[in-house]
Order: structure tokens, then sequence, then C-alpha cells
């Protein structure tokens, strides 16, 4: 059994307008997950240094940074963020291009999790609905590039419908977790973030991180699954 994790951190600034990035750490830790794929993770202007810094990170939870980023002192790429538990084996990492008219990226990195294998991409699209679809295909065919491994897809769709738009091209090859609405964290009516597995993995459990300090931290709530992967594809 693994646990996986999406979550807008919205710069670690919560619904008080206070950043507090000790409190983003203190929510991951509630939820105890073995993947977490963060958005907005690295602040947008100047030397656009990470939300969460790494020695926090290091001091303040088990995780370890993916070494995604592109630029010193960032944890991602284009604030699309992934933190795996130090103990976990980082095979492969790459960083996705997307199609849009404002700088947006996805991430993916393949990992031993004990002697589970699992890739994880880690997205956050566009508000036009034009430009989230013409995003899913690029991620779409970036895995195809790749090797068959177990893969989930996780992040901040920006999609309102249930099963439109981006939804359904990616319904192709994934399953979509039903976690629920996670956006807007002090009152959730959105189904923003969504977890999508793919062939070779079972959704055992899942659903919204809805605690008091979740509602605070961000005005995202962090989505959740347990998952199995199947003996097959054991390493």
């Amino acid at each position: 059994m693994l646990r996986v994790a999406s979550y807008n951190i919205r710069k670690a600034i919560g619904t008080d307008r206070r950043r507090v990035p000790e409190r983003i750490l203190d929510v991951l830790n509630e939820i105890d997950a073995d993947v977490v794929a963060l958005q907005e993770a690295d602040r947008r202007l100047g030397a656009r240094l990470a939300a969460l810094p790494p020695t926090l990170i290091k001091s303040h939870s088990p995780y370890a940074v993916v070494g995604i980023a592109a630029r010193s002192g960032s944890i991602g790429w284009h604030g699309n963020a992934l933190l795996v538990r130090r103990d976990a084996h980082v095979r492969d990492h790459a960083r996705v291009t997307l199609p849009t008219l404002e700088p947006r990226g996805a991430v993916m990195a393949d990992f031993e999790i004990g002697n589970t294998p699992l890739r994880v991409v880690g997205m956050h699209l566009d508000l036009s609905g034009l430009h989230r679809r013409r995003q899913g295909h690029a991620i779409v065919a970036a895995l195809n590039e790749k090797p068959d491994l177990p893969t989930i897809i996780m992040g901040d769709t920006n999609e309102w419908r249930p099963h439109g738009g981006c939804l359904i091209d990616f319904a192709h090859k994934f399953r979509i977790a039903p976690t629920g609405p996670s956006f807007h964290s002090r009152r959730p009516v959105g189904r923003l973030d969504r977890i999508m597995v793919g062939d070779g993995i079972e959704i055992v459990n899942c659903g919204v991180h809805h605690s008091p300090l979740a509602a605070r931290a961000s005005d995202h709530l962090p989505v959740w699954a347990d998952i199995m992967v199947t003996a097959d594809n054991a390493v």
C-alpha cells in the first residue's frame, strides 16, 4: 500500500494572507503520503525562490525534493515540485514543457519505493479550456515516449466540469480517483485537484484532507489516494 497526495500550496500563503511554509509541512505530515506533487511551490516573481525552502523540508518533514528545478533556489519547474520519502530511490526525472500563452510545465519522476516501481507526474494546467486540452495531450505524448511503468498523474487541473474538457483526454488511459471537492479550502465546492491512475494500479481509498490546519494553510485542500501496484509490476 502506498499513499500519494497532491497539494496546491499557493506559495505557502494561507487564507489569512500570511506566508507560513511550516504550516504547509505540518499539513503534509498530517497526510503522511509516500509521494507528494506540489503546485505553486515556488514564488512567481523575482528570483522565483522556493516557497518551501529545502532546508525547512529536511528539518520539518520526512521528505526529499526530487531534483527537477531548473534554477538555483527553486524546488520545482513552473511551480510544480515532487517530494518523496527519503528512503525511496529516484530512478529518473524530467521536465515537460506545456503549450500555453503563459509559462506552464509538468514534472515527472520514476521511483522505487520499497520494491514497488512507480512513475508520478505532477501538473498545474491552464485556466483556458483549450490550452488545458493541449496540455493534456502533451503530457500523454511525453508518457508515450517512456518505457511502460505504473503511472499516476496528479495536480491542479483547473477543470470545473466533472467529466469534460481535458479529463476526456486523460480518461482514455487513466482512471480518476473520486476524491471530492478541494477548492476553496474554506468552503470546498470545486473538484479542481485530481489524482489519476493508469493500468496496474488499484485505488484502495481516496479523499480530500480537510483538517482545521489545511483549511487555513492554502486556498486549496490536499487530495490523497491509497493505491496498490499489482504484483506483476514489482521489482
